[in-house]
């Protein structure tokens, strides 16, 4: 047993180094975002055919998916690096839960629309789009946890 009463075997992660590594993950991914969004601009200002051809909407659409989900997750993860501070009370292993699940959904959201975009087939995306629902489940769960843990005083 711990000096809280806990068992040893529970190792939680203490508050203020998850928020900061919540603050630097999701300031660096917005910066990453906002960047690809701009090489996007990019590409439609130079009216690029291999991003502005009708043959290749697939592409155009699942890399706007990739720039907007991988901004939002940014977003949520400076967010979630500002409830950790506004909850103390939050304490245990579903903050920690919610927190791996947020950076997941993080890399597996916008690298799986990336990928289904870079490799398109006949129309479809490619196999990269598979990575999409197990990174929304992620989500799902890191903002179910979230939801609960800030209830708590």
């Amino acid at each position: 047993m711990s000096q809280r009463g806990r068992p040893a075997a529970v190792r939680e992660e203490p508050g203020p180094e998850l928020s900061r590594l919540h603050l630097r993950i999701g300031w660096w991914a917005l910066l990453v975002f906002l960047s690809a969004g701009t090489a996007l601009e990019l590409m439609h200002g130079f009216k690029l055919g291999f991003y502005l051809d009708v043959s290749n909407e697939t592409r155009r659409l699942t890399w706007t998916l990739a720039h907007a989900h991988g901004s939002l997750l940014a977003i949520l993860n400076l967010v979630f690096a500002a409830t950790l501070k506004l909850v103390p009370g939050w304490v245990g292993t579903s903050r920690l839960v919610a927190s791996r699940c947020l950076i997941g959904a993080l890399i597996l959201l916008p690298t799986g629309f990336l990928l289904g975009g870079a490799f398109v087939h006949a129309g479809d995306p490619g196999l990269g789009i598979l990575l999409v629902p197990p990174g929304a489940a992620l989500l799902f769960a890191a903002v179910l946890l979230a939801a609960r843990g800030a209830g708590r005083s």
